[in-house]
């Protein structure tokens, strides 16, 4: 979804504060009009926006005994999404907002929070906790972990959205940050920070290209390019580009070697696990 229409969106919609209104009270005299209540003549559960409520309480104080009011957000401009449109599982506890899209046999798990904008490819799985943020796009069989966040980017509305492409493996607590590619294939280890950019040129965002290997903990700075099938190792701090099929480690991260068949038999258990 472009920014420009998101901005729009969001600006153009009536800002909506809703209420649910626990009443207690001689109820039976009241003219609820066109209000939404549920209930008997002494107690019941009235819907409506807040505002509404405090003109309604204002008219009928005199037959109100006792009344609660829940009130879950404040002049919102996008509605939570209806859960009911999704051909997938969502756990509860999950906030989905809408103009969200998610594929088709998707899993959403407790706490994981899709803002407005972002696209959740089929087959994915959103694990707990997990922020997609506005505009963020997952690709296919992909599994981002618990924890981690995917930063949203609405305004400046130039800036690039993260793009996660297909079969991306991401674990837990990751930090991907605005502008950032991650490429098919691609494994990211838990605690991982890769940097973006908001605004160019200051820099440009981190590009992890297809079937790339980071371990556990690394950080990736601005600009850093890291080749296509690379491997680099945990806790490195990488500053300039990795080439491509090639094993880097160390602060700052330098190359080892080149990727060969032991590094590969090292990493096969990774790419069997994403298969399941």
């Amino acid at each position: 979804m472009d920014s420009y229409e998101i901005i729009k969106t969001i600006s153009e919609a009536k800002k909506k504060t809703p209420a649910k209104v626990y009443l207690q009270g001689d109820l039976g005299k009241i003219n609820f009009g066109d209000l939404d209540y549920y209930g008997s003549s002494v107690s019941g559960i009235l819907f409506c926006e807040y505002s509404e409520f405090e003109k309604f309480y204002e008219s009928n104080e005199q037959f109100i005994i006792k009344y609660k009011v829940e009130v879950d957000r404040r002049n919102s401009a996008i509605p939570m999404a209806d859960l009911t449109k999704y051909n997938c599982r969502i756990e509860p506890g999950a906030i989905i907002r809408e103009m969200v899209e998610i594929g088709d046999h998707c899993v959403i798990m407790m706490g994981a929070v899709l803002n407005i904008g972002s696209v959740i490819g089929e087959r994915t799985m959103i694990d707990m906790n997990v922020v997609v943020g506005g505009r963020a796009i997952v690709g296919k069989n992909c599994h981002i972990g618990a924890g981690t966040v995917l930063a949203g980017v609405i305004e400046p509305p130039s800036a690039d959205p993260v793009i996660v492409e297909d079969d991306v493996l991401i674990g837990a607590n990751v930090v991907v940050l605005e502008g950032v590619k991650v490429g098919k294939g691609a494994v990211v280890g838990a605690g991982t920070v890769l940097a973006g950019v908001i605004e160019p040129p200051s820099a440009d965002p981190v590009i992890v290209e297809d079937d790339v290997l980071i371990g556990a903990n690394v950080v990736v700075l601005e600009g850093v390019k890291v080749g296509k099938g690379a491997v680099v190792a945990a806790g490195s701090i990488v500053i300039k580009n990795v080439e491509p099929y090639t094993v880097v480690a160390g602060v700052p991260a330098k190359m080892l070697k080149k990727v060969d068949d032991k590094t590969k038999a090292k990493t096969q258990l990774m790419d069997e696990l994403r298969k399941l």
